[in-house]
């Protein structure tokens, strides 16, 4: 073990050292990274990558390729984490960071962190304690959590297991009764706030495709075929006549649709999939009360373009009048940095907390967070930036 240990803070090392060519480098990181496979103790994670390896082994290959997919070659995946290289960081010095203040409000709930856990389905698919597991996880260290309508869970199981109640995200299904059961369900179990996602009228999930092209029997022994059928497994849709779905993602969402929720509910409605300032004037038109720059992790359509990128337009329409979040391929806390200087309000992460959630369940989620709060604060430290009122555009330039 020691020998192994070692050889991998070498490699670790070596991957960062700058005295290397970009592909060198990238070698030592994949070397570096096959090491964790042999890791079994969660105390050897150092940072959120290193959870990776530990999930894929415990997972079966259909569920590892599920989580790590994204659609037609995989380039806006790559894309969300180049995005971040883009931008430098400018620190100032000589500022008293002795306590540094992570808190945030968000729609009138007070979290310790801007880092929260964004909606993730089926999480009984990574771990045998689901989304219980991440709402405990979650919750100890008072973070926000958004909870998917294809949970695993209800919503009540999962607000009983928090201290906060989850926001709830919304996927509509072309049926409007089956859409208003859900938001009613989510309003009496006392979540505070709504996020529809809008970016899945359609998607190209190649790699998932391909590996269920022969009817692998990994996917069979649990899945039967068919939109219904897949909303039948979710406990969300209990008690509803789904006899009439036939297409779960909603192409017919429109802005006479966002009016439309915005009248069913009285609770804060969120739109998860903005990345125009356009569509960000817009949804300010329409009173909506929040919105989530997001690419679905890369799983919705190949734009090559990284959420971190697209913020800065989004946050200039808005201009302060409601909360803006991002997810898409946050690993360090400088990238949380850099979403927070360009203005965002919090950040979300999602295949992170399902690694942790693989290799460790609830302690791995956990773990999650710790490490990248840890980060957070030695980055604001490191920024002369004692709270998160002091991070600034100032602090980051583009490349």
């Amino acid at each position: 073990m020691t020998n192994l240990k070692s050889r991998r803070a070498f490699l670790t090392y070596l991957a960062a050292s700058p005295a290397l060519t970009p592909a060198s480098r990238a070698l030592a990181q994949v070397l570096g990274n096959s090491e964790n496979g042999a890791l079994t103790e969660i105390a050897d994670v150092f940072n959120l990558l290193d959870f990776e390896p530990i999930a894929k082994a415990k997972l079966t290959e259909a569920h590892y390729i599920y989580m790590a997919m994204g659609v037609d070659g995989g380039r806006t995946l790559d894309s969300n984490r180049a995005g971040f290289d883009l931008l430098q960081l400018r620190p100032r010095r000589l500022v008293d960071v002795r306590t540094i203040d992570t808190k945030v409000n968000l729609l009138g709930t007070n979290y310790a962190s801007p880092i929260a856990i964004a909606p993730c389905g089926t999480h009984k698919m990574f771990h045998e304690d689901g989304e219980l597991a991440v709402a405990r996880g979650s919750s100890s260290r008072d973070s926000l959590q958004l909870l998917s309508t294809v949970s695993t869970t209800s919503v009540e199981e999962v607000n009983a297991a928090r201290t906060n109640p989850v926001w709830y995200q919304l996927y509509p299904t072309q049926d409007w009764s089956i859409t208003e059961a859900l938001v009613r369900r989510a309003e009496d179990a006392g979540c505070p706030a709504i996020a529809v996602t809008l970016d899945l009228p359609a998607s190209n999930r190649e790699a998932l495709d391909r590996f269920r092209r022969t009817e692998n029997p990994d996917c069979l022994a649990c899945h039967t075929p068919g939109v219904e059928a897949g909303y039948a497994r979710k406990p969300m849709f209990d008690g509803l006549n789904l006899s009439g779905i036939s297409n779960s993602l909603a192409p017919q969402m429109d802005w006479d649709f966002v009016d439309r929720l915005k009248n069913l509910t009285s609770l804060p409605l969120l739109l998860k999939g903005i990345v125009t300032h356009e569509d960000s004037s817009l949804a300010l038109e329409h009173g909506v009360d929040g919105l989530i720059v997001s690419n679905h992790g890369g799983r919705a359509i190949e734009s090559r373009r990284a959420t971190i990128e697209s913020l800065p337009e989004v946050v200039d329409a808005i201009d302060g009048k409601i909360p803006v979040l991002i997810d898409g391929g946050f690993r360090r806390g400088t990238d949380v940095f850099k979403a927070l200087a360009i203005g965002a309000d919090a950040i979300c992460i999602g295949r992170p907390y399902l690694w942790g959630l693989s290799a460790y369940g609830q302690e791995g989620v956990e773990k999650v967070l710790d490490l990248l709060n840890r980060e957070l604060h030695i980055t604001m430290q490191q920024m002369g930036t004692p709270s998160l009122a002091d991070i600034s555009r100032n602090h980051i330039t583009r490349i």
